[in-house]
C-alpha cells in the first residue's frame, strides 16, 4: 500500500508541476496578445484540471466521498484538519 502511495504522490506532483508550466506558458501568451480569448481560455481549463488534482490528492476528499479519513491517508490522500475539532 505504500508504495501505491508514493508512486501516486510522486505522479500528482509531476502532473502538477506540468500544470503549472502550462498555465505559466498560457499566462505568456494571453499577455503578449492583449486580446488572447483562446489563451484565457487555455488558462482557465489548465485552473480547473489544478483544481480538480488538488481533489483527486485529497484535498476535498474525505468531506464528501464517505470514506474514513485513515483509509484516505493510506491510499496517499493528504489529511485533512476537521473544523469542527479546532
Amino acid at each position: 500500500m505504500e508504495q501505491i502511495a508514493a508512486l501516486r504522490a510522486e505522479w500528482c506532483a509531476q502532473l502538477a508541476e506540468a500544470i503549472e508550466g502550462a498555465q505559466r506558458l498560457a499566462w505568456q501568451l494571453g499577455t503578449e496578445q492583449a486580446t488572447s480569448i483562446e489563451a484565457r481560455e487555455l488558462y482557465g481549463r489548465l485552473e480547473a484540471a489544478r483544481i480538480e488534482l488538488d481533489s483527486l490528492r485529497g484535498l476535498h476528499a474525505n468531506r464528501h466521498c464517505g470514506i474514513e479519513p485513515d483509509w484516505l491517508q493510506k491510499l496517499g490522500f493528504a489529511p485533512i484538519p476537521d473544523p469542527d475539532r479546532a
